[in-house]
């Protein structure tokens, strides 16, 4: 029977290589991701990123900081960072990425079942750090009210 850490490594080089026919093996049927925007991909689409046209080319894909948990006997949830420069349609991708991984067994193998997506503050390709530009004043309620409890 393939583990998990297989699993992952196996996912991890057809990302970044692009390999049509494992990550189709790799991903159930019905597969969904959720990128760190917020829009869902069924596999479909996942896929068809990384067909010629699609757009996406990785410099490298790394798993690190892997922390996986079996459910029972046939699922298991990952949590991990995805180190993953490269560019879509011309446009830079974030360079890191959380990763949360759902894995199901199927037949002896754990599948790819599905995927969240998260930006990691700081890093190249995020979003800004809220407040981080406005270090040293004071936090402003959206209202444009001082915060609950800070007046002096």
């Amino acid at each position: 029977m393939q583990n998990i850490e297989t699993t992952l490594a196996e996912w991890a080089a057809a990302e970044r290589d692009s390999d049509l026919t494992a990550l189709d093996t790799l991903l159930t049927d019905d597969f969904t991701a959720v990128g760190p925007l917020g829009f869902v991909l069924p596999k479909q689409a996942w896929l068809a990123r990384h067909r010629p046209g699609g757009g996406l080319s990785y410099e490298s894909f790394t798993l690190a900081e892997v922390q996986a948990r079996p459910l029972g006997g046939d699922v298991a949830v990952v949590t991990a960072r995805n180190d993953q420069p490269g560019s879509f349609q011309g446009n830079p991708i974030p360079e890191a990425v959380r990763a949360t991984l759902v894995l199901a067994r199927e037949a002896d193998r754990w599948r790819l079942a599905a995927i969240h997506l998260s930006f990691i503050a700081g890093t190249a390709g995020a979003p800004p750090i809220p407040g981080a530009g406005h270090r040293g004043t004071q936090a402003q309620h959206p209202a444009g009210r001082e915060p609950p409890g800070s007046s002096c």
